[in-house]
């Protein structure tokens, strides 16, 4: 039996300067393995020490990166081929940011979020209208935007606190569009464009493109090879394509990695190496 009492006692010897001490506790935590985790993350969240909460997240990390690893190569075997499996995919890399996900959870909060717009899409013939209707939606009245003051931060790049916080990197601003819109059967898609993900909108006459970290701004190809260009990369056309969904699950990875780097995590960043690793093998 795991007790909260046995938890704080092994917290508070994690301070001990004694490294037999530190391997004790972190060989206890190890046995108690993943039944450790609801106490731990209680625990963090009643902290008020930042050293402390770090500590904790390093042991709570170690403790499910082995089963996260395994799901993760589970669903690559199976094929990230389309916005399911992608959706798929994105909630078991948001694991590693939060291990106590309820996944089932934040599937019904898509679900909901497509049931409160279904209606007014399902009831409008033209495609061209149904876009804007699921972009007013999405970037007005969900309010959904950009983090551009802590663009790095690591909860800008996962899936479950994007759609709690409503901001975001623009490829997680694009996959939660992505999301609503194939549970409303829309053709909404990424493109993996350098430095800034875009979204597109596929009809079977037109490629539209749309800033999803300016509000669902539609822009032209022009605008986007200028950007290209102001950013010294010379612009080619598979850079507005629609992307593929392993390579929005490597660029989600990617941006992980950067981000836990500028946090001087290094062992978050070989975790995440390791799983970008596996994506890379399979494309």
């Amino acid at each position: 039996m795991i007790n909260k009492s046995e938890i704080e006692s092994l917290i508070y010897l994690l301070d001990d300067p004694d490294p037999d001490v530190q391997t004790g506790v972190k060989n206890r935590f190890r046995e108690l393995g993943e039944h450790a985790v609801p106490l731990l993350d209680q625990y963090k969240s009643e902290s008020i020490r930042d050293s402390e909460r770090q500590n904790i997240n390093e042991i709570i990390h170690n403790i499910t990166y082995g089963s996260l690893l395994e799901d993760f190569s589970g669903i690559l075997e199976s094929g990230v081929q389309g916005r399911r499996s992608l959706e798929e995919a994105l909630f078991i890399l948001a694991r590693f940011g939060n291990p106590t996900l309820r996944v089932s959870e934040y599937r019904e909060k898509l679900d909901e979020l497509a049931r409160q717009i279904g209606s007014d899409i399902a009831y409008t013939p033209s495609l061209n209208e149904k876009m804007r209707i699921l972009l007013q939606y999405v970037f007005r009245e969900l309010r959904f935007r950009g983090d551009s003051k802590n663009y790095h931060d690591p909860e800008n790049a996962f899936l479950d606190r994007v759609i709690d916080r409503r901001k975001g990197l623009p490829i997680m601003l694009s996959v939660v569009v992505m999301a609503i819109a194939r549970r409303l059967n829309l053709p909404f898609y990424g493109a993996n464009m350098p430095i800034h993900f875009m979204l597109v909108y596929q009809t079977h006459n037109q490629n539209i493109l749309i800033d999803p970290f300016d509000g669902g701004t539609i822009v032209t190809y022009d605008q986007c090879y200028y950007f290209l260009k102001k950013n010294s990369i010379e612009p080619r056309a598979e850079h507005l394509d629609r992307a593929e969904s392993p390579e929005i699950l490597a660029r989600c990875i990617r941006n992980l990695m950067h981000s836990y780097a500028k946090n001087h995590q290094d062992k978050q960043v070989e975790d995440l190496k390791e799983l970008l690793g596996l994506v890379e093998s399979r494309k």
